[in-house]
């Protein structure tokens, strides 16, 4: 994503908008690039707490 970002510099902001959102919703399906970003902060998620 961020290389594909970088080649936008001179694009109109409207289009750079619609390629994030665009991008973002490849990722919701893509859970495993998901949890590596994750994994990559060295954060824990942990599950909320049962009520």
């Amino acid at each position: 994503m961020k290389h594909s970002l970088a080649t936008l510099t001179n694009v109109a902001l409207d289009r750079l908008a619609t390629f994030v959102r665009n991008r973002r919703k490849r990722l919701q399906y893509r859970p495993d690039a998901l949890d590596g970003f994750v994994a990559g902060t060295g954060l824990a998620i942990d599950p909320p707490p049962s009520p």
